[in-house]
């Protein structure tokens, strides 16, 4: 029979299945296997009871209604983790045995007296999330994991420009700095005629980069051959300060 309970909140209602009678309630608990023929009560020391996690839909039940007794997972804007909390290290084993039998990685570490079965790969949450059913947390997880692999790539990406910009902008000041240098203590009209090009254009030109002061010189030079007259100059300047 049902028996109706108070509600955990306002407006809602809870019933809960009764069972009554010894025969009944014997009955239910052999078929699930919490107890034995000879009426033996199993417990979580004993591990998990492979008669009833026969079969691949027999392991996603078990597996989703472990979750919801003792399993929490993360907050998937902060981190990845999800993990069972275990109080016996044979149900915990056996626990690991079945999330690894679907091919998703799961590992045990103690926390204080509890054995805590854990997961922290976006990926393998996702794929155990999948396999427990869950799939309105399933695509809120995928829709957040891949919101944050577009802000990391895209910060990874301007990092990337911003270090390229930077170590554009400080050859260009050390071979203005060279050139300014030859200028002064050996003088242009010394300089072979490619380097004197070379060195007027970057002068004319402090932000451009190797392709386009290569651009400017007359006939064009490309990116390798700025690169080796910009270099010869800075030789040059070093053997004068040196």
């Amino acid at each position: 029979m049902l028996d109706k309970v108070p509600p955990m909140h306002s407006g809602g209602k809870v019933y809960v299945p009764v069972l009554q009678g010894k025969e009944e309630v014997s009955s239910i608990l052999k078929s699930i296997h919490i107890v034995d023929n000879d009426g033996n009560i199993r417990t979580v020391d004993d591990g998990v009871s492979h008669r009833i996690v026969r079969q691949s839909c027999c392991k996603r039940a078990f597996l989703r209604d472990t979750f919801l007794c003792i399993g929490s997972v993360s907050d998937p804007s902060k981190s990845y983790h999800l993990e069972f909390v275990c109080t016996s290290q044979r149900f915990a084993d056996d626990l690991k045995k079945m999330i690894e039998s679907f091919d998703i990685e799961a590992r045990i570490v103690m926390r204080k007296k509890y054995y805590v079965v854990y997961i922290k790969e976006s990926t393998s949450i996702v794929d155990l999330l999948n396999v427990m059913e869950a799939p309105v947390s399933l695509m809120n997880m995928e829709n957040e994991r891949i919101v944050k692999e577009m802000r990391n790539s895209i910060n990874r990406r301007v990092n990337c420009e911003t270090a390229n910009i930077t170590k554009t902008v400080n050859a260009a000041s050390r071979q203005t700095a060279d050139i300014l240098y030859l200028r002064e203590h050996y003088g242009f009209e010394n300089l072979p005629k490619g380097l004197e090009d070379m060195a007027r254009v970057r002068l004319q030109y402090p932000d451009a980069t190797l392709l386009e002061l290569g651009k400017y010189l007359d006939p064009p030079v490309g990116k390798s051959g700025v690169n080796h007259r910009l270099r010869k100059l800075s030789e040059l300047a070093e053997k004068l300060r040196g």
